[in-house]
């Protein structure tokens, strides 16, 4: 499974693609981090971005995407560049009818490291011992967009989330996170968390 996971950003977009096999095992296929000048109008910089992304998607041609979910921060700048470089994202993948995922922070982190509230220098020396690197890849944007896809791959691959509910699932077909590894735990916390918040959502709307 052939993943390209994206740390969305105006002013640095980290973009990382890597192959996943059915056991699990990541191998780096590139990372790249596209940027686009500061004082640059607004829709000169999202060109920029969306000509590094097309290249990348034609280059190397995954099968799935991956991205970051948007949370709302107090500096509305920012957000707003990352919102729109996400939907930049998600246009270039639905051309190539191309399934989006999107995973929050927490989700990651506790696909990646076993823990959801892990920080990033954690999350990069698991990235870098994942992919067998010797160094862990800078900025940390590349190193989160690296994140995203191996998160997605193990999420979706139908082995990891698979081999996870049927360790967490007792006789009475209820999950029970007893005999689970820390890591299977958080992640297993993570899904129950945004299960719940996806239809907290959907009752409010």
């Amino acid at each position: 499974m052939r993943v390209l996971g994206i740390d969305p950003g105006l002013t640095r977009c980290g973009v990382g693609v890597v192959d996943v096999e059915p056991n699990r095992r990541a191998r780096l296929v590139d990372v790249v981090v596209l940027r686009s000048p500061t004082d640059a109008p607004i829709e000169r910089r999202l060109a920029r971005i969306a000509d590094g992304l097309e290249a990348i998607f034609e280059e190397h041609r995954p099968q799935a995407v991956a991205l970051e979910r948007v949370f709302a921060r107090s500096d509305v700048s920012t957000i707003m560049g990352t919102a729109q470089i996400s939907g930049v994202s998600m246009l270039i993948a639905a051309r190539r009818e191309l399934p989006v995922a999107l995973h929050t922070p927490s989700e990651v982190k506790a696909a990646i490291t076993g823990y959801g509230r892990a920080d990033k220098k954690q999350v990069g020396a698991m990235v870098a011992r994942i992919l067998g690197l010797e160094e862990v890849p800078k900025p940390a944007d590349a190193a989160d967009a690296l994140a995203l896809a191996i998160c997605h791959a193990w999420r979706t691959g139908g082995v990891a989330g698979a081999a996870i509910r049927d360790a967490s699932t007792g006789r009475s077909g209820e999950q029970d996170a007893s005999g689970l590894t820390p890591a299977q735990r958080a992640w297993l916390a993570a899904e129950r968390s945004a299960a719940v918040s996806g239809a907290a959502r959907r009752v409010k709307e």
